[in-house]
């Protein structure tokens, strides 16, 4: 039987804290998260939100890329049946892992589906945090807050930009935007 989505976040979430050495109260401490709530993930009692999950990720020295990759599987090709895809409760954006892993690859490709009038709300800036992404818009319209910039980016537009910048992502548009995030994971921090 296939586990859930939140059960893979869950044992996802609890290996990295483990591995890092971190109690729940370490890790509540260093993302800002409670540690009932942490709690709460590990044992797949509740899904995080994009906002929530990026705390999280920034705090373990992750992006959400690495966080969703297999790294057991070491293949060049990745089936869009087979690539992993993660709703965020709050927004109901959806995002799929593109990029086979296990690969070694500097590059990290991810699509995302991002529902009409929905914004999604970052954390401030981690310090010494430095990951850089392409956001590329196919469909739709986007408004991306970077810093103390929106960017709006119609289809066909290409934003690059520092991942611990961004602020929020806003879909104004009356139907999806689509678009792909290409990252570069030769760019992030040693964890």
């Amino acid at each position: 039987m296939e586990k859930s989505v939140d059960q893979a976040v869950a044992e996802r979430l609890r290996s990295l804290r483990v591995a890092r050495g971190l109690t729940l109260d370490g890790l509540a401490e260093i993302s800002g998260v409670s540690r009932a709530m942490i709690s709460r993930i590990e044992r797949a009692e509740a899904s995080p939100t994009a906002s929530l999950l990026a705390r999280l990720c920034s705090a373990l020295g992750h992006s959400l890329s690495a966080f969703f990759a297999d790294t057991d599987k070491a293949v060049p090709l990745l089936r869009r049946a087979d690539q992993p895809v993660w709703r965020d409760p709050e927004s109901g954006y959806l995002r799929r892992a593109v990029s086979p892993g296990g690969t070694g690859s500097k590059v990290d490709v991810v699509e995302v589906e991002f529902p009409p009038g929905a914004t999604v709300r970052f954390p401030d800036p981690s310090p010494g945090r430095r990951q850089w992404q392409h956001v590329w818009l196919f469909e739709g319209r986007m408004e991306l807050t970077v810093a103390e910039t929106v960017h709006r980016l119609e289809a066909g537009d290409c934003l690059y930009m520092n991942v611990a910048e961004v602020r929020g992502f806003h879909n104004p548009g009356p139907e999806r935007a689509r678009y792909a995030v290409i990252i570069d994971l030769d760019r992030l921090p040693d964890p």
